[in-house]
């Protein structure tokens, strides 16, 4: 009697584990407070931007830099934890001389809403057509991490001069199991983003950067990517560098300037 007791203890041990699982997955997926928390000054030239979503959520976003009819916009997507503050400052330090917008994804103060997998990629086609209504111009998303699906689902729905894609997964279904090998993600998962599907067959110019030492995304995430990608014009993995510690990383911002140099050489 004592077995189908310890027996039943573990499974309720197991189910509880599950369950809290599954109602904290969108509070793991999408730290609000923590993004909310660490939104860096901006210098006096940056320009707040407000777009209003089809069903009435309110989006607002950062614009640093000026505009040029030569040089694409930027429009930068960041990683779970990132602002669009951080976003547009980090890319524009990259990229001075050109134009470079970042979002604040939806429900991450002070956009308005709840943030789901569904609503990030929806949300990214109003604000390419909310920008290109403003005024026609080229443009090159750039997607890290979880903003790599968000990237990949704009280029698959709108014309994009290029799409760089930072420590990307092939799926988040896939880059669950990695986490929580003893749950059943598969039938819990309620946020889909499934980056191959989007990414295959697209002759978008892509470039891909993967850390080695990355144990948030691991590489073998990202790699049956590579073979669905058919027009991959740069593909490097920064092999002493880790999930967080990338950006900082000398090659790193070399491969980020090479694809934007290789774009633009490539566009009419």
């Amino acid at each position: 009697m004592w077995l189908v007791t310890v027996i039943l203890g573990i499974a309720c041990v197991y189910a509880g584990f599950v369950l809290l699982a599954a109602l904290l997955q969108t509070k793991m997926l999408f730290p609000v407070q923590v993004a909310a928390a660490n939104q860096p000054p901006l210098p006096p030239s940056a320009e707040r931007l407000d777009v209003t979503t089809p069903d009435g959520d309110r989006l607002i976003g950062v614009r640093l830099g000026t505009s040029s009819q030569s040089k694409p916009c930027l429009l930068g997507f960041g990683g779970n934890a990132w602002n669009a503050a951080a976003v547009a400052l980090y890319l524009h330090g990259l990229f001075p001389d050109r134009e470079v917008i970042a979002f604040h994804y939806r429900g991450y103060p002070p956009s308005s809403g709840e943030p789901s997998a569904r609503a990030l990629l929806a949300d990214s086609l109003t604000i390419f057509d909310h920008l290109q209504q403003e005024r026609t111009r080229p443009l090159i998303a750039i997607g890290l991490s979880i903003g790599s699906g968000v990237a990949s689902y704009l280029a698959r729905h709108r014309p994009v001069n290029g799409l760089i894609l930072v420590t990307p997964f092939d799926s988040l279904k896939a880059l669950a199991k990695e986490h929580f090998a003893w749950a059943p993600t598969g039938l819990l998962l309620r946020h889909q983003m499934p980056v191959i599907d989007l990414v295959k067959d697209q002759r978008t110019p892509t470039a891909m950067i993967v850390a080695g030492r990355d144990t948030i995304v691991p590489a073998r995430r990202s790699e049956p990517l590579r073979s669905v990608i058919p027009n991959l014009v740069l593909d490097r993995t920064i092999a002493d560098a880790g999930h967080n510690d990338l950006y900082d990383h000398p090659a790193f911002v070399s491969a980020v300037r090479e694809a934007v140099a290789q774009f633009e050489a490539a566009s009419p």
